[in-house]
């Protein structure tokens, strides 16, 4: 079943959460960003197959190296987040999108237009970095 959302059309609080229109919102919000994450990866690999990895100076190469380092350190970020995206849609899928994994309760709008892969509310994210903390600091 495909929805076709109206022009500029943004989630409300007034609608039912995680209504029909609220999850197209989500999963078009979710693809585009997907898309736009692959396509920078594209980028990088064009960018490091053309790139000149013959500098005569060993501080352009050592700089070069560097950068493409870098570039490609991003790109794996991009990796793992092109699969949160897709455990998002996955999620959306089933239905369980915009509900905290762990309460059950709704993560809220808000939240998800921040960060649309999210999948605790602030509350059980904030408890979750809290016990990281704890078990990194013992």
């Amino acid at each position: 079943m495909s929805i076709e959302l109206p022009e500029g059309y943004q989630p409300s609080n007034d609608e039912e959460y995680m209504s029909p229109m609220q999850l197209e919102y989500f999963r078009q919000k979710l693809l585009d960003w997907r898309a736009e994450l692959l396509q920078e990866s594209e980028n990088t690999i064009s960018h490091l197959k053309e790139e000149n990895w013959q500098e005569p100076d060993i501080n352009d190469r050592a700089t070069l190296e560097t950068d493409a380092a870098l570039e490609l350190r991003t790109r794996d970020r991009y990796r793992k987040l092109v699969n949160k995206i897709d455990s998002a849609m996955a999620r959306i899928a089933e239905g369980s999108y915009g509900y905290c994994e762990e309460t059950g309760e709704e993560i809220g709008l808000s939240r998800l237009e921040a960060r649309p892969i999210a999948t605790l509310t602030i509350e059980a994210q904030e408890k979750h970095e809290r016990l990281e903390k704890q078990h990194r600091d013992d």
